[in-house]
């Protein structure tokens, strides 16, 4: 098996190369455990490219597929608690905006104008959430995802009882709490690594798909 290059570096759509993706090794596709190679092969064949934070964690194949996992039981699961996915994307991108988190805000700053059909609101809620044309409700949601983002130990029952008040039970509460914390970890590592973004990010729910 070869060893993995120092830092794989990405090319922009004018074909120069970018700066590298991590300041970690990045292992080729093909070196990876079979389960990761395929997950990751399948996003490029649904999306047309791969996610950096797919190549930079595949680094640590057991964190990988641990982060996978977890992030697919916050984010895509069909379980219904009271939040739709756009709202649990928002909440990805106000924290990891208060984070100062680049390639979160932009990967999921996509997401996010892609799931709520709003290429307006996404930018709003990685800038201001409060001047974002969102809910009531979906303001305290994320006044609650950002004090447990930045001051959990601030956390009290009135918080979770205003919640309440706004139409979440315990069990959508839950999620609102684990996704900040989940994303509050991967805007860390996102910074440990230097994550550089996908330049497609950028452009996704911006423009039409071309036909």
């Amino acid at each position: 098996m070869r060893a993995p290059r120092a830092a794989r570096r990405s090319r922009g759509h004018s074909g120069a190369m970018t700066e590298p993706i991590s300041r970690f090794p990045v292992p080729d596709i093909a070196e990876l455990p079979e389960d990761l190679r395929e997950r990751i092969l399948d996003v490029q064949q649904r999306t047309g490219f791969v996610p950096n934070v797919f190549l930079a964690m595949a680094h640590r194949p057991a964190e990988l597929r641990a982060f996978i996992g977890y992030h697919d039981a916050l984010m895509d699961s069909d379980v219904d608690v009271g939040l739709t996915r756009a709202e649990r994307e928002m909440i990805v991108v106000a924290t990891s905006a208060a984070r100062q988190c680049p390639y979160c805000v932009v990967a999921h700053g996509a997401i996010l104008r892609v799931r709520a059909k709003d290429p307006l609101l996404s930018d709003f809620i990685s800038t201001n959430y409060r001047a974002a044309a969102i809910s009531e409700r979906q303001r305290v949601m994320l006044d609650y995802a950002l004090k447990v983002s930045l001051t959990p130990e601030q956390v009290e029952e009135a918080d979770l009882q205003l919640l309440r008040e706004h139409g979440f039970d315990d069990e959508a509460i839950w999620d609102i709490g684990a996704i900040t914390a989940f994303f509050a970890m991967s805007n860390r590592m996102a910074h440990v690594m230097a994550l550089r973004p996908n330049e497609q990010f950028h452009l996704m729910g911006r423009v039409p798909k071309s036909s």
